[in-house]
Protein backbone atom coordinates (compact mmCIF):
# COMPACT_ATOMS: atom_id res chain seq x y z
CA UNK A 1 0.00 0.00 0.00
CA UNK A 2 1.35 3.56 -0.49
CA UNK A 3 0.98 6.25 1.79
CA UNK A 4 1.37 9.52 0.64
CA UNK A 5 2.10 12.44 2.98
CA UNK A 6 2.21 15.93 2.44
CA UNK A 7 5.39 16.74 4.54
CA UNK A 8 7.54 14.53 6.77
CA UNK A 9 11.21 14.86 8.38
CA UNK A 10 12.35 11.20 6.81
CA UNK A 11 10.39 8.70 4.97
CA UNK A 12 13.28 6.05 6.08
CA UNK A 13 12.47 7.06 9.53
CA UNK A 14 8.57 7.10 9.31
CA UNK A 15 9.17 3.68 7.71
CA UNK A 16 10.91 1.97 10.26
CA UNK A 17 7.36 1.90 12.29
CA UNK A 18 6.11 -1.51 12.24
CA UNK A 19 2.89 -0.84 11.18
CA UNK A 20 4.31 -1.10 7.59
CA UNK A 21 4.81 -4.47 6.07
CA UNK A 22 6.72 -5.62 3.45
CA UNK A 23 5.33 -3.91 -0.24
CA UNK A 24 4.71 -0.89 1.86
CA UNK A 25 5.69 2.89 0.64
CA UNK A 26 5.90 5.71 2.55
CA UNK A 27 5.43 8.49 -0.27
CA UNK A 28 6.35 11.88 1.10
CA UNK A 29 5.91 15.40 -1.39
CA UNK A 30 8.27 17.23 1.13
CA UNK A 31 11.45 16.06 3.53
CA UNK A 32 12.32 18.55 5.62
CA UNK A 33 15.32 16.23 7.27
CA UNK A 34 15.90 13.75 4.16
CA UNK A 35 19.48 12.29 3.91
CA UNK A 36 21.47 10.19 1.71
CA UNK A 37 24.51 7.81 1.72
CA UNK A 38 27.84 9.32 3.73
CA UNK A 39 25.30 11.54 5.71
CA UNK A 40 24.71 13.91 2.79
CA UNK A 41 21.54 15.71 3.09
CA UNK A 42 19.00 15.10 0.06
CA UNK A 43 17.81 18.24 -1.74
CA UNK A 44 13.80 18.33 -3.21
CA UNK A 45 11.72 20.70 -4.06
CA UNK A 46 8.36 20.45 -2.97
CA UNK A 47 6.05 18.45 -5.33
CA UNK A 48 8.40 18.30 -8.24
CA UNK A 49 10.32 15.15 -7.42
CA UNK A 50 9.67 11.57 -5.73
CA UNK A 51 10.94 10.74 -2.56
CA UNK A 52 9.74 7.87 -0.88
CA UNK A 53 10.76 4.36 1.42
CA UNK A 54 9.94 1.36 0.54
CA UNK A 55 9.84 -1.64 3.33
CA UNK A 56 11.17 -4.92 2.58
CA UNK A 57 11.20 -8.61 4.49
CA UNK A 58 14.22 -10.18 2.60
CA UNK A 59 14.44 -12.82 5.39
CA UNK A 60 15.71 -15.11 2.73
CA UNK A 61 18.44 -13.10 2.15
CA UNK A 62 21.38 -14.16 4.27
CA UNK A 63 23.48 -10.75 6.06
CA UNK A 64 26.87 -11.60 4.23
CA UNK A 65 24.73 -11.39 0.73
CA UNK A 66 22.62 -8.24 1.87
CA UNK A 67 24.35 -6.09 -1.03
CA UNK A 68 21.93 -8.60 -3.54
CA UNK A 69 19.56 -6.49 -2.07
CA UNK A 70 21.22 -2.66 -2.82
CA UNK A 71 21.64 -4.35 -6.65
CA UNK A 72 17.80 -5.36 -7.18
CA UNK A 73 16.88 -1.52 -6.51
CA UNK A 74 19.48 -0.20 -8.62
CA UNK A 75 18.49 -2.35 -11.18
CA UNK A 76 15.03 -1.78 -10.76
CA UNK A 77 15.83 1.58 -11.50
CA UNK A 78 17.23 1.04 -14.55
CA UNK A 79 14.82 -1.05 -16.17
CA UNK A 80 12.28 1.96 -15.24
CA UNK A 81 14.46 4.34 -16.61
CA UNK A 82 14.14 2.47 -19.68
CA UNK A 83 10.68 2.60 -19.62
CA UNK A 84 11.17 6.41 -20.51
CA UNK A 85 13.98 5.91 -23.13
CA UNK A 86 16.64 7.27 -20.82
CA UNK A 87 19.75 4.78 -20.12
CA UNK A 88 21.25 4.82 -16.48
CA UNK A 89 24.39 3.30 -15.28
CA UNK A 90 24.73 2.86 -11.23
CA UNK A 91 27.41 4.64 -9.99
CA UNK A 92 28.87 1.83 -7.13
CA UNK A 93 27.19 1.73 -4.14
CA UNK A 94 23.98 3.01 -5.19
CA UNK A 95 23.10 6.13 -7.14
CA UNK A 96 21.82 6.04 -10.43
CA UNK A 97 23.72 8.44 -13.25
CA UNK A 98 23.02 9.17 -16.70
CA UNK A 99 26.32 10.30 -18.40
CA UNK A 100 28.70 12.12 -15.94
CA UNK A 101 24.83 13.64 -13.63
CA UNK A 102 23.10 12.17 -10.81
CA UNK A 103 19.89 11.08 -11.52
CA UNK A 104 18.57 9.33 -8.46
CA UNK A 105 20.07 8.68 -5.07
CA UNK A 106 19.64 5.58 -2.62
CA UNK A 107 19.63 5.01 0.72
CA UNK A 108 19.59 1.41 2.12
CA UNK A 109 18.91 0.59 5.78
CA UNK A 110 18.75 -3.06 7.48
CA UNK A 111 17.78 -4.51 10.33
CA UNK A 112 18.97 -7.85 10.94
CA UNK A 113 17.88 -11.12 12.41
CA UNK A 114 20.22 -13.55 13.82
CA UNK A 115 21.69 -14.90 10.53
CA UNK A 116 19.57 -12.96 8.07
CA UNK A 117 18.12 -9.57 7.05
CA UNK A 118 14.93 -8.78 9.20
CA UNK A 119 13.87 -5.53 7.56
CA UNK A 120 14.91 -3.08 4.81
CA UNK A 121 14.21 0.31 4.19
CA UNK A 122 14.87 1.56 0.97
CA UNK A 123 14.71 4.99 0.80
CA UNK A 124 15.03 6.51 -2.96
CA UNK A 125 15.10 10.16 -4.48
CA UNK A 126 14.51 10.57 -8.39
CA UNK A 127 14.61 13.71 -9.66
CA UNK A 128 11.96 14.20 -11.56
CA UNK A 129 10.36 17.45 -12.65
CA UNK A 130 12.79 20.02 -10.69
CA UNK A 131 14.60 21.99 -13.87
CA UNK A 132 16.74 24.25 -11.43
CA UNK A 133 19.19 23.02 -9.00
CA UNK A 134 21.14 24.55 -5.94
CA UNK A 135 24.52 25.71 -7.34
CA UNK A 136 26.13 24.14 -4.16
CA UNK A 137 24.69 20.52 -5.68
CA UNK A 138 27.78 19.49 -8.39
CA UNK A 139 25.79 17.20 -11.10
CA UNK A 140 21.94 17.09 -10.47
CA UNK A 141 19.71 16.40 -13.54
CA UNK A 142 16.12 15.46 -13.84
CA UNK A 143 14.40 13.13 -15.79
CA UNK A 144 12.30 16.35 -17.30
CA UNK A 145 15.68 17.87 -17.89
CA UNK A 146 16.58 14.90 -20.40
CA UNK A 147 12.84 14.05 -21.75
CA UNK A 148 11.93 17.79 -22.01
CA UNK A 149 8.79 17.32 -20.71
CA UNK A 150 7.11 16.94 -17.33
CA UNK A 151 6.16 13.87 -15.87
CA UNK A 152 3.46 12.34 -13.56
CA UNK A 153 5.47 11.20 -10.59
CA UNK A 154 2.67 8.78 -9.18
CA UNK A 155 3.20 6.95 -12.48
CA UNK A 156 7.17 7.28 -11.89
CA UNK A 157 6.70 5.50 -8.67
CA UNK A 158 3.75 2.88 -10.13
CA UNK A 159 6.19 1.90 -12.75
CA UNK A 160 9.63 1.69 -10.88
CA UNK A 161 7.10 -0.68 -7.70
CA UNK A 162 6.08 -2.89 -10.76
CA UNK A 163 10.17 -3.46 -11.53
CA UNK A 164 11.38 -3.76 -8.01
CA UNK A 165 8.41 -6.98 -7.51
CA UNK A 166 9.51 -8.35 -10.42
CA UNK A 167 13.21 -8.01 -9.71
CA UNK A 168 13.20 -8.79 -6.21
CA UNK A 169 10.80 -11.71 -6.71
CA UNK A 170 13.64 -12.61 -8.99
CA UNK A 171 16.32 -12.73 -5.95
CA UNK A 172 13.69 -14.92 -3.76
CA UNK A 173 13.18 -17.77 -6.60
CA UNK A 174 15.90 -17.78 -8.82
CA UNK A 175 19.15 -16.36 -7.12
CA UNK A 176 21.70 -13.60 -6.68
CA UNK A 177 24.19 -14.44 -9.16
CA UNK A 178 22.18 -13.47 -12.74
CA UNK A 179 21.59 -10.01 -10.86
CA UNK A 180 24.81 -9.82 -9.69
CA UNK A 181 25.84 -9.94 -13.44
CA UNK A 182 23.39 -7.50 -14.40
CA UNK A 183 24.42 -4.88 -12.16
CA UNK A 184 28.55 -5.13 -13.07
CA UNK A 185 27.64 -4.81 -16.80
CA UNK A 186 25.79 -1.63 -15.72
CA UNK A 187 28.66 0.14 -13.61
CA UNK A 188 29.26 3.30 -13.73
CA UNK A 189 32.79 4.34 -15.74
CA UNK A 190 33.15 0.28 -16.26
CA UNK A 191 36.50 -0.63 -17.49
CA UNK A 192 37.47 3.57 -17.73
CA UNK A 193 40.50 4.79 -16.49
CA UNK A 194 39.79 7.60 -14.38
CA UNK A 195 40.71 9.06 -10.63
CA UNK A 196 39.41 7.99 -7.20
CA UNK A 197 40.26 8.94 -3.58
CA UNK A 198 41.27 7.58 -0.79
CA UNK A 199 40.27 8.63 2.61
CA UNK A 200 43.65 10.54 3.42
CA UNK A 201 43.04 12.93 0.02
CA UNK A 202 45.48 10.90 -1.75
CA UNK A 203 44.64 10.21 -5.31
CA UNK A 204 45.21 7.60 -7.62
CA UNK A 205 44.18 6.11 -11.46
CA UNK A 206 42.42 2.85 -11.52
CA UNK A 207 39.69 0.97 -13.60
CA UNK A 208 36.70 -0.57 -12.72
CA UNK A 209 36.63 -4.26 -13.04
CA UNK A 210 33.21 -4.88 -11.08
CA UNK A 211 31.99 -5.30 -7.86
CA UNK A 212 32.23 -8.52 -5.34
CA UNK A 213 28.89 -9.86 -4.23
CA UNK A 214 29.79 -8.53 -0.70
CA UNK A 215 29.46 -5.00 -2.34
CA UNK A 216 33.01 -4.72 -2.51
CA UNK A 217 34.20 -2.46 -5.51
CA UNK A 218 37.11 -3.98 -7.52
CA UNK A 219 39.69 -1.19 -8.98
CA UNK A 220 42.86 -1.90 -10.55
CA UNK A 221 45.65 0.17 -10.72
CA UNK A 222 48.49 1.11 -13.25
CA UNK A 223 50.51 -1.13 -12.36
CA UNK A 224 47.27 -3.94 -13.09
CA UNK A 225 47.23 -4.96 -9.05
CA UNK A 226 43.72 -5.11 -8.59
CA UNK A 227 42.69 -3.88 -5.43
CA UNK A 228 38.88 -3.85 -3.06
CA UNK A 229 37.34 -1.03 -1.44
CA UNK A 230 34.20 -1.25 0.85
CA UNK A 231 31.80 1.35 1.19
CA UNK A 232 33.54 4.93 2.21
CA UNK A 233 37.05 3.07 1.44
CA UNK A 234 36.88 4.66 -1.98
CA UNK A 235 35.56 8.07 -3.27
CA UNK A 236 35.13 8.97 -7.33
CA UNK A 237 36.41 12.14 -8.74
CA UNK A 238 33.56 13.63 -10.63
CA UNK A 239 33.93 17.14 -12.80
Amino acid sequence: MIYHLDITASTNDDARDEKYREGDVVWADFQTAGRGQRGHEWHSRKGENLTFSVVLEPSFVPIAEQFSVSEVVALSLVDMLADYGIEARVKWTNDIYVGNRKLVGILIEHSLASTSLRRTIVGIGINVNQTEFDAALPNPVSMAQLLGRELDTEEVLQNFLKHLQRTYEALRHVGKEALHERYNALLYRLNEWHDYALPSGERFRAAIRGTQPSGALRLEDKNGIIEEYLFKEVEFIIF
